[in-house]
């Protein structure tokens, strides 16, 4: 569905610059509905050896590329560690250059650091990396942000996980982190609110991202068994009985985003096939 309302509206999304994530997908859906985009991303060149590497310049620049040509939107992408108020900074004022005014922020970006472990023998550093660049990176982003989106109806769509809401497994950091989004995402909504600012989370479950894929071989190697019966077993647990896909978040982040969902806020919706119905 294509959401008219946000045609000429500027997005930021973060962790945007793969094209098999699922912030590639939300920056795409959201071009499509007119929103101008700004592609945010480490733009880092990858790491020899590395099976998850960040997105490189070349990837993001491409990205941006892409969705201007097929949508005819203003893009731009700009590099950004989401741990670092200094390059936050550097990236706001950069944006200012061509944008005067934020309608949607996307706090989308996010990994996992020293799994699989259980809390008795989990890396500290790893554990705390891990808090940064899923949690504390939201504060940070808004907190630079929200001054580019004031005066006018506007709104944050963080991406949280259903790992924030039923706990995983070996992996505690990222499902405390991802708990405190969900957290952070309702106080800021009652902060903001007033200001005309909606704030929302999406909670996806299992989506068919590179993220996804090397989870399925970590547990694959811990059990004992190959990624795709751990990708079957997962099915299992899915009442709709399969994986999703990025462009599924994108679709609710663009409703998110749009007048349909203009009296929803602090709400952390789930994108999961069924597999989390609490009350």
């Amino acid at each position: 569905m294509i959401y008219n309302d946000l045609k000429g509206k500027t997005a930021i999304v973060t962790g945007a610059g793969k094209k098999t994530g699922i912030g590639c997908a939300i920056a795409e859906k959201l071009a499509a509905s007119g929103c101008n985009i700004v592609i945010a991303d480490l733009g880092k060149p990858p790491v020899p050896g590395e099976s998850l590497n960040p997105a490189t310049s070349e990837e993001m620049n491409a990205i941006a590329g892409e969705l201007a040509k097929n949508y005819n939107v203003k893009t731009l992408a700009v590099p950004v560690d989401v741990t670092d108020n200094q390059a936050i900074g550097a990236m706001v004022e950069t944006i200012k250059k061509s944008f005067d005014h934020i309608d949607i922020l996307c706090n989308n970006a996010g990994a996992s650091f020293g799994v699989p472990n259980t809390v008795l023998s989990y890396d500290e550093a790893a554990w705390m990396k891990t808090i940064e660049v899923n949690l504390f990176s939201v504060f940070r982003m808004s907190r630079a942000v929200l001054p580019l989106m004031a005066g006018k109806p506007a709104s944050i769509i963080n991406t949280a996980s259903r790992a924030g809401k039923v706990p995983p497994i070996f992996n505690s950091a990222y499902a405390v982190a991802k708990a405190g989004v969900i957290m952070l995402t309702k106080v800021m909504a009652k902060e903001l609110g007033g200001g005309m600012i909606r704030v929302n989370a999406i909670c996806p479950g299992q989506i068919a991202t590179d993220l996804e894929k090397w989870r399925f071989g970590l547990e694959a190697s811990f059990f004992g068994t190959t990624i795709e019966e751990r990708e079957k077993e997962m099915c299992k647990t899915i009442p709709l009985g399969y994986i999703g896909l990025p462009r599924d978040a994108g679709d609710l982040v663009a409703f998110l985003a749009s007048d349909a969902s203009r009296y929803i806020t602090g709400q952390a919706v789930n994108l999961d096939g069924g597999q989390c119905m609490e009350l």
